[in-house]
């Protein structure tokens, strides 16, 4: 009867299963973080416009522009270029440059979050600093929620980090990497909207508060 069984057995049958459930669980992964972006976006859109409509009052001040955040958007802008050279390198079978373009994308994130805390400290120090400032009190809501979303980030990219040394399943590694390259690429997205809210004072003001339908 065994003899039998291992004739009759389809090998072939199991491994396309096999990929098929690989394939559904990407594709269910891909849609869940593709649901979560879109709650995400909700969220930041709602501050924008809170923050529009809070700059319509006559006792607005907008918060210091300070200089560092240029720096520390340029480095988060650096690590999804990274993320973006590991999708890159995975898919092309290159592992040591996937490696390395992940390493230098977690690297260049920490920079950003870094940078990010050295704003506020150095906001912080600022003779005109009053935290009862509207304008102030937004720029640490907004900033730290980012920051809170770039710090779940670096989770993900850690686990996915810490499986690519080693005997690793080249797939599932690409999926990873696939989906932290989305993620960062939405978070950058979404910081150079908030970076230009930040800096852009009561300039844009009319423009802004035509967009969120306030004028």
């Amino acid at each position: 009867m065994n003899i039998f069984h291992d004739l009759t057995v389809k090998p072939w049958v199991t491994s396309q299963g096999t990929v098929e459930n690989l394939r559904d669980k990407a594709a269910a992964r891909k849609l869940a973080l593709k649901v979560f972006l879109a709650v995400v976006t909700v969220l930041f859109m709602l501050l924008v416009v809170a923050y529009a409509r809070r700059m319509a009052y006559e006792d607005w001040r907008p918060s210091p522009q300070l200089g560092l955040l240029w720096a520390n958007t340029f480095a988060l802008i650096l690590s999804s270029v990274a993320l973006q050279w590991a999708q890159y390198s995975v898919r092309r079978g290159h592992m040591d440059g996937m490696r390395v373009a992940l390493l230098a994308g977690g690297a260049f994130t920490v920079v950003f979050l870094v940078g990010q805390i050295l704003a506020w400290r150095q906001l912080g120090t600022m003779v005109y600093f009053d935290v009862t400032n509207p304008a102030i009190a937004f720029f640490y809501l907004i900033t730290g929620l980012h920051g809170l979303h770039i710090m779940g980030g670096l989770v993900a990219w850690g686990r996915t980090f810490a499986r690519v040394w080693g005997d690793f399943d080249v797939a599932k590694i690409r999926h990873s990497v696939e989906l932290c390259t989305l993620y960062w690429h939405f978070l950058l997205g979404v910081w150079l909207v908030l970076f230009a809210l930040l800096f852009s004072g009561n300039n844009n003001l009319d423009i802004l508060l035509k967009l969120c339908g306030i004028r």
